[in-house]
């Protein structure tokens, strides 16, 4: 498939997916989603990549969904939009690969939601999140009103949501909605950095973490602990366990075969 509203891009084993709407700002239209779907396909094919950073065009990571679209639906069309959305978001969240998203500019409506759907998030100083719907009518329509509650507490998703206000990278850090703060011009190197430490790693092993978190997190404790027994036990079938541990006693880096 042609991109025309995203990026790709591969450096080693890292792919760069940005989102390249820049005359709206990178709003998300069904066009950006739908290539956004398509993209994370693509990656999902590609042995060659084992982690994804997600980033913007120009000033902004994504400023929000496209209301010139939007506008224009009807309740049974802005459920759709809404359902293609969180679909896409969800195959973002669960992708067997890490996510690292590095947040350049506004992160507004959809752009936070889409941040939020990442694994790990990296902000530039100049950075601006919120989740400001209501302030049009609407509420959050891509899981918004799940993640945020999920990573800075309820009471605090409820003040961002009701007010719609918007907060800088401080305080998203503060409140724990990123990991990182950076300035604007060392971003996409730290995002990388973070990515290349991340590639070294066993990727099994990576992906399996991945999972039982994502697991974890939507299930019962003791349910979530027996998830994480039978992945850990099947990491003992592989040579790369073998590889990892034997490198370990002989103080030399690993040669893993998953590379």
């Amino acid at each position: 498939m042609d991109f025309e509203k995203i990026l790709f891009e591969k450096q080693g084993s890292v792919g760069i997916v940005r989102i390249n709407n820049t005359k709206a700002l990178n709003a998300l239209n069904s066009q950006v989603i739908e290539e956004l779907d398509a993209v994370f396909d693509l990656i999902a094919k590609d042995d060659d990549v084992d982690v994804v950073v997600l980033s913007g065009s120009g000033k902004a990571f994504v400023a929000g969904a496209d209301i010139k679209e939007m506008i224009l639906m009807n309740a049974m069309e802005g459920k759709e939009f809404g359902v293609a959305g969180a679909n896409v978001f969800r195959k973002i969240e669960l992708f067997q690969k890490p996510v690292i998203a590095a947040i350049n500019g506004f992160a507004l409506g959809g752009g936070c939601e889409l941040a939020m759907a990442c694994d790990i998030r990296i902000a530039s100083a100049k950075a601006k999140f919120g989740q400001p719907e209501v302030s049009l009518g609407i509420t959050p329509g891509f899981s918004g009103t799940q993640r945020l509650s999920r990573l800075v507490g309820v009471g605090i998703a409820k003040e961002m949501i009701y007010t719609a206000k918007v907060i800088d990278a401080d305080e998203a850090y503060r409140i724990g909605l990123v990991n990182h703060v950076v300035e604007p011009e060392k971003l996409i190197d730290k995002a990388l950095e973070m990515a290349n430490v991340i590639a070294k790693n066993e990727q099994i092993a990576v992906r399996y973490s991945k999972e039982c978190i994502n697991r974890g997190l939507d299930t019962d404790m003791d349910t979530a602990i027996q998830f994480e027994a039978s992945l850990f036990g099947i990491c003992f079938s592989s040579e790369d366990q073998k590889e990892g541990m034997k490198a370990f006693l002989e103080k030399r880096a690993p040669k893993f075969k998953t590379k």
